[in-house]
C-alpha cells in the first residue's frame, strides 16, 4: 500500500512538472506575435490541454505501453513499484529544474532517460536496446528536424499565397482601443494612415503587424486570428492527447488507479503545474527564441499540431517540446531574427536531458534497494 502511495505521489509531481514545462508550449506563438496577452493565452492553453488528456483515455493505449517500460526490461522489473517510482521521481526532478530555470525540454525524453537508468541499475546489459533506439531515439531526433524543414516549407507557401490573394502586410499602433493603420517614413516617424498625422516614436517593436485585405469576402486578419487560435489549440490538445499516456502509464501496471481516474489525475496536475509555474518557459518560447508574426505564429502551430497528432495517433513517443522548438528554429532561419545562444542552450539541454534523468532516475533506484 506505501508503495502504491509513493507511486502515485511520484506521477502526481511528474504531472505538475510537465504541466509547468510544457503546458504553454502550444500557445507560445499567440503570445509572442501579439495576437493574446499571457493570460488568455495560458488560460485556452489549459482548457485544450486538459480536453486533450480526457482524450487519450480512448485512443492513446499504443503510448500507454511505450513506457510501461515492458519489452525494454523484464516484465518482472517493468511492475516492480520501486522501479516505477524511480522513473517518475527521476523525470519529475529533471523537467521540474529545468522549469524553474526557464528552458523548454522534454518530458518524453526525461522519461526515456529515467527508463533507461532505473533498468539499468534493475538488471544491468539486459535492457532491450534496439527497442529503445527504433521506438524512442528515432523519433525523438528526427523530430525537430522534421518540423524545422516542414516549416520552412510551409511559411513561404503561405506568404506566396496572400501575395496573390492581394492581402498586403501593414503596420498599426494600438491608441486606447483602437487600432490605427501606420506606415513607416524613412526618417524613423510612423504616419497614421486614416488622419494623416504623423508621430515619432523610439520603440518600433511597440507597434504590430496586421494583414490588410479580404479572403471570401471576410477580413484577413480576423480569419487569421481565429485560426491562429485554432492551431493552438489543436497544439495544446495534441499535446496532452500525446503526454499524457506516458504518465499514467506508471499508475496501471500497479492498478493503482483505473485508466479513467489516473488520466483524470494526471490531466488536473498538469493544468495546476502549468497554471503555476509556466511563467519563465512561456517567455523563452514566445519572445527569446525568436521574433515572429501572426502569419510566422500560425505557420509554425499548423506543422506542430500535425506531427504531435500523428505520433499520437501511431504510437511514437516525439517530444512536443522537440517539435515545437524545432518549428520556432525554422520561424527564425525565415525571419533571420534567430537567437543563436538561447538556442545553442535548449540543444544542450536536451543533449543532457536523458543522462541526467538517467542518473537521478538510476541513484533512485540504487537508494530503494539499499533501503
Amino acid at each position: 500500500m506505501l508503495s502504491i502511495i509513493f507511486l502515485l505521489l511520484a506521477a502526481i509531481f511528474l504531472s505538475y512538472a510537465n504541466g509547468a514545462n510544457d503546458n504553454f508550449k502550444g500557445v507560445a506563438t499567440l503570445f509572442g506575435s501579439g495576437a493574446s496577452d499571457y493570460k488568455k493565452a495560458l488560460c485556452w492553453a489549459t482548457l485544450t490541454t486538459f480536453l486533450g488528456s480526457m482524450t487519450a483515455i480512448f485512443i492513446s493505449t499504443e503510448l500507454i505501453a511505450s513506457f510501461s517500460g515492458k519489452g525494454l526490461v523484464p516484465a518482472a522489473v517493468a511492475a516492480d513499484p520501486y522501479f516505477l517510482i524511480s522513473v517518475g521521481m527521476g523525470a519529475a526532478l529533471t523537467v521540474f529544474i529545468a522549469s524553474l530555470t526557464g528552458i523548454p525540454i522534454s518530458t518524453t525524453h526525461s522519461l526515456t532517460g529515467a527508463l533507461i537508468g532505473a533498468g539499468l541499475v534493475s538488471v544491468g546489459r539486459h535492457i532491450n536496446f534496439s527497442t529503445l533506439g527504433n521506438k524512442f531515439f528515432m523519433s525523438l531526433l528526427a523530430s525537430p528536424l522534421i518540423s524545422a524543414f516542414l516549416t520552412l516549407i510551409i511559411y513561404p507557401a503561405f506568404k506566396f499565397a496572400r501575395i496573390k490573394l492581394g492581402i498586403e502586410r501593414q503596420m498599426c499602433l494600438c491608441i486606447g482601443q483602437k487600432v490605427e493603420p501606420l506606415c513607416v517614413r524613412p526618417d524613423g516617424a510612423l504616419l497614421l494612415k486614416s488622419t494623416g498625422i504623423a508621430l515619432t516614436v523610439d520603440q518600433l517593436q511597440n507597434c504590430q503587424q496586421y494583414y490588410q485585405g479580404k479572403i471570401l469576402g471576410f477580413d484577413s486578419q480576423r480569419i487569421l486570428d481565429k485560426m491562429h487560435y485554432l492551431s493552438s489549440g489543436v497544439v495544446s490538445f495534441a499535446r496532452g492527447l500525446n503526454d499524457t499516456p506516458k504518465i499514467v502509464a506508471l499508475l496501471l501496471i500497479m492498478r493503482a488507479l483505473s485508466s479513467k481516474g489516473g488520466i483524470f489525475i494526471v490531466a488536473a496536475a498538469m493544468a495546476i503545474g502549468g497554471l503555476l509555474n509556466a511563467r519563465k518557459i512561456a517567455f523563452t518560447m514566445s519572445k527569446r527564441i525568436t521574433e515572429m508574426n501572426h502569419g510566422q505564429g500560425f505557420s509554425a502551430n499548423l506543422v506542430t499540431a500535425f506531427l504531435v497528432l500523428f505520433a499520437s495517433r501511431w504510437g511514437l513517443p516525439v517530444s512536443t517540446t522537440h517539435v515545437s522548438c524545432g518549428c520556432l528554429f525554422g520561424i527564425g532561419l525565415v525571419n533571420k531574427k534567430t537567437n543563436v545562444s538561447l538556442i545553442r542552450q535548449i540543444i544542450l539541454a536536451w543533449i543532457l536531458t536523458l543522462p541526467l534523468s538517467a542518473m537521478s532516475a538510476g541513484l533512485l533506484m540504487f537508494l530503494t534497494r539499499k533501503l
